[in-house]
């Protein structure tokens, strides 16, 4: 029996990742099991490579500030398992953890031993737990972020009000597949009958992948640069601009916290699926609580400044098309001073280019290092990742500890100085907790 938190836990990280076969089915068995909580929430589904959590976390505070209590479910998590599961951006409980755990535990014992396959992983498991706990009222509406993909994700048994796409790129493609209209025809999985579908700046291709797809669900759709636009006013003094129009709906000089000409194309995603919520419930939206709403965001881990003395930086890009977006963002907003990028990146993922990309970034310079991955994720070996790297750029360089490479780093950094930490969420999720401590005295 489960009888603590610690035990919740280690059973449900203790789980099989990934089944041989990808199906719903499994899933959709597991929740009519529990009384399908799935079919008593308000939802917004939302998928994507890249946007995900910051695109919800926009639309999570538009709504908080119209008054709701919002529930959202996001992966991975940054300090604590619980954030997994939150309500008005605050994590649930260890007792409700540990609560909902014992509720389920029988009803996966039951399927692990009906089910030739073996019962529900541990995503499965914990997308459960979220329906479960949504279900006896915790939220006005409730923000589900995909886990991976879309199409057999385990959020996608969700009948959604609106479903949301923020962009297509390269990352999973061992999973998704090789090229971007098949990842695309993953992500646009989530796509239901007739539910409105707002979908981000994506590439031409896997865009009409996307579109056949909602014309194939008689699914109204939305499209950023289209239907609605943003123009983005750049940053200033640590706060991005933009503007917003969607037909007779519009907003000026936005300002947001979350830096990056690419938070607000996120923004403008949330502000759109909000728009089209209100408009499925007659109402029309409120440009003041828009505003509000757009203002008051934070998101630990995008661009996060922990540190204005020195200036420290944490972004938890963890792909190719995520670190494309940093280093438009430090080209535009801050080419003065120099930048020194520590950076720990999973060995599954596309170490080398992502390396090879930000290095082109003419004052920056970059250390790699590792950090110990989730699970039996591994983290790429700096040294052999170096050596490995197409142009073999002067600016790279290596060092296995990373307490000791921002120990050297921060003794280098002049007041015009930034030093940012990426590559990965788990390896920032690591530093935070670090740099959190109190003998760092950040300011």
């Amino acid at each position: 029996m489960i009888n603590t938190y610690d035990e919740a836990l280690n059973f449900i990280h203790g789980r099989t990742k990934f089944k041989k076969i990808p199906t719903l089915k499994r899933m959709r068995r597991f929740l009519d099991e529990l009384g399908a909580p799935d079919k008593k929430i308000n939802a917004i589904h939302i998928a994507g490579t890249n946007g995900k959590g910051s695109t919800l976390a926009f639309l999570r505070n538009i709504f908080q500030a119209e008054g709701k209590t919002v529930g959202s479910f996001t992966s991975p998590f940054l300090i604590k398992f619980n954030e997994r599961i939150s309500v008005n951006g605050v994590g649930i409980s260890d007792a409700e953890i540990l609560r909902l755990t014992q509720e389920l535990y029988p009803t996966i014992a039951k399927l692990d031993a009906e089910l030739p396959e073996g019962g529900p992983t541990e995503l499965e498991i914990v997308t459960a737990m979220m329906f479960k706990y949504f279900s006896e009222g915790h939220a006005d509406i409730v923000l589900i972020e995909v886990g991976l993909g879309g199409l057999y994700d385990s959020t996608n048994v969700i009948m959604p009000k609106v479903s949301v796409i923020t962009s297509i790129g390269w990352d999973h493609m061992h999973i998704l597949g090789d090229t971007l209209p098949k990842i695309a025809f993953q992500k646009a999985g989530i796509i239901k009958k007739g539910v409105p579908v707002v979908v981000g700046g994506v590439d031409p291709d896997p865009l009409q992948v996307i579109i056949r797809q909602a014309q194939k669900m008689q699914s109204p759709i939305q499209i950023l640069g289209k239907d609605f636009d943003v123009k983005d006013n750049g940053e200033k003094n640590w706060s991005q601009y933009f503007d917003f129009s969607s037909g007779d709906f519009h907003l000026d000089q936005v300002q947001t916290s979350l830096i990056g000409d690419y938070q607000t194309h996120n923004a403008a995603l949330a502000i759109q699926a909000y728009i089209e919520y209100e408009s499925l419930h007659q109402r029309k939206a409120d440009p003041k609580i828009v505003k509000k709403g757009i203002e008051s965001t934070r998101w630990a881990g995008r661009f996060e400044r922990v540190s204005s003395n020195p200036t420290i930086v944490l972004d938890g890009a963890h792909n190719i098309s995520a670190v494309n977006l940093i280093v438009q963002t430090l080209e535009n907003d801050f080419s003065k001073g120099h930048v020194y990028i520590l950076m720990g990146i999973l060995a599954d993922k596309q170490a080398d280019k992502m390396v090879d990309k930000i290095a082109t970034v003419p004052n920056a310079s970059i250390v790699l290092t590792q950090f110990a991955g989730p699970g039996k994720r591994a983290a790429a070996n700096p040294e052999k990742l170096e050596h490995k790297l197409e142009t073999h750029p002067k600016n790279v360089s290596a060092i296995d500890d990373w307490h000791e490479a921002i120990t050297e780093i921060k003794r280098k950094l002049t007041a015009d100085d930034m030093l940012l930490i990426t590559g990965s969420l788990y390896f920032i999720s690591d530093v935070r907790k670090y740099l959190k401590q109190p003998d760092h005295n950040l300011k």
